[in-house]
């Protein structure tokens, strides 16, 4: 099975994860930006960053034989710093019309504080200008009262729940988000987030449609396999293929299809490390 990794921070992850991840049947991953560890002082290191992501983080997946792509914005973890925010959000333009950039995020809520609903609703318009779609990253903390206030803010700005998929989900945020009509991302981690057998059970309540699964991978406890660990967990737990392939593949190429730049080569094969080894 071909597998499209939807939402995964590969800038924290290793030369070995790639390599594991093709083996596992993994050909094409999109890069959201996250918060790296420690807030940043200056808009130029977000700037070098987004320019990582979407550049040499897609030759380094080359290497390795998956077609990396990027979404850029400011993360909500770093929205609190109100004049650097805006500076940030002010500069994102150049990067998401990059050729590898095929949606704006994650935004979000982290704590549900006014900085950073004022960033997200700023980068939610930024969106509508450029007709981008967006991920948007539920809280982890307070997660109904964040997916709550998420929804109404996407209602209330008017923006299409095509272009939207609010990730991060889990059985309190589901039912809310899946009426929305925005596409629903679930996160699968080995113990803080959302388990095979979760993901089983909620696919078997609300079905697969606009249902997305994603490994993430950041600076945590995290698999860069989960999604081909989760499609053989459905498997063995009854699930048809024609679910499981929706779920890895065929959802997340339909969502990002929305941005002309994804044209993802599901072909490509790793390249001799006697090449490129320095």
């Amino acid at each position: 099975m071909t597998i499209i990794e939807p939402h995964i921070h590969m800038y924290s992850r290793t030369t070995d994860d790639y390599q594991a991840m093709y083996r596992a049947g993994i050909r094409a991953c999109v890069e959201p930006s996250f918060w790296l560890g420690a807030n940043r002082r200056y808009a130029g290191t977000f700037f070098d960053y987004y320019r990582l992501i979407l550049e040499f983080e897609t030759v380094r997946a080359r290497r390795f034989g998956i077609d990396h792509f990027a979404a850029v914005s400011l993360n909500p973890k770093e929205a609190e710093d109100a004049v650097l925010a805006d500076e940030v959000i002010a500069g994102l333009d150049e990067y998401l019309r990059h050729p590898r950039c095929v949606a704006l995020g994650e935004i979000g809520f982290n704590l549900i504080t006014p900085h950073e609903e004022r960033a997200f609703v700023r980068q939610l318009q930024l969106a509508q200008t450029l007709d981008l779609p967006v991920i948007i990253h539920l809280p982890h903390v307070e997660k109904l009262r964040g997916a709550e206030r998420t929804v109404a803010i996407v209602r209330e700005l008017g923006v299409n729940p095509d272009r939207i998929v609010l990730d991060h989900n889990t059985e309190e945020s589901l039912p809310l988000c899946r009426a929305s009509g925005c596409y629903c991302g679930m996160t699968v981690y080995p113990i803080s987030k959302l388990t095979p057998q979760r993901v089983s059970d909620m696919v078997r309540q609300y079905g697969c449609e606009r249902m997305i699964v994603n490994g993430s991978a950041d600076w945590g406890i995290s698999d860069p396999l989960s999604l081909a660990k989760v499609a053989a967990h459905l498997a063995s737990d009854g699930h048809p293929a024609s679910t499981i392939q929706a779920l890895v593949h065929d959802t997340a190429m339909q969502f990002y299809a929305q941005s002309p730049n994804w044209q993802p080569e599901l072909t490509l094969t790793p390249v001799d490390p006697q090449v490129f080894q320095r």
